[in-house]
């Protein structure tokens, strides 16, 4: 019986490691490399944020519905290295995103390419060829 906190401890240790494991996914497992996907819209929420970046866009589809969107970036720390901050994207903006979709065919993004309406790119291009 005295070993039972002990169990109770390593049970929980290996749930939390679980969790952890999860939380931080395959790019091939969930995004096609083979295809890409151009929404465009305005940002509704912008978060710069570990382990990956989220930008959610409303989008209008094209019979005029309006459709919720969620883009996954990289992580902060890379995001910066090819030239993003906290502050490159507001609610409101209206962006166009290029990205990888989801595989399951929801409305999914993992983020290559943001473009302003203006032409001018946010950052660089991510992905496996540069444009």
């Amino acid at each position: 019986m005295r070993f039972k906190p002990l169990k109770l401890l390593v049970l929980g240790a290996l749930l939390s490691a679980a969790t952890a494991a999860l939380a931080h996914h395959s790019f091939a497992v969930f995004f096609d490399s083979e295809k890409t996907v151009t929404v465009s819209g305005v940002v509704t929420e912008f978060q710069f944020r570990n382990p990956h970046g989220l930008i959610r866009l409303t989008v209008k589809n094209e019979k005029g519905a309006e459709e919720q969107w969620k883009i996954e970036t990289n992580s902060p720390s890379v995001l910066r290295r090819r030239g993003w901050n906290s502050d490159s994207l507001k609610v409101g903006d209206e962006v166009t995103v290029e990205g990888w979709p989801a595989r399951d065919g929801s409305k999914y993004l993992r983020m290559r390419k943001v473009t302003r309406p203006d032409g001018t790119q946010v950052g660089m291009t991510f992905g496996f060829y540069e444009d």
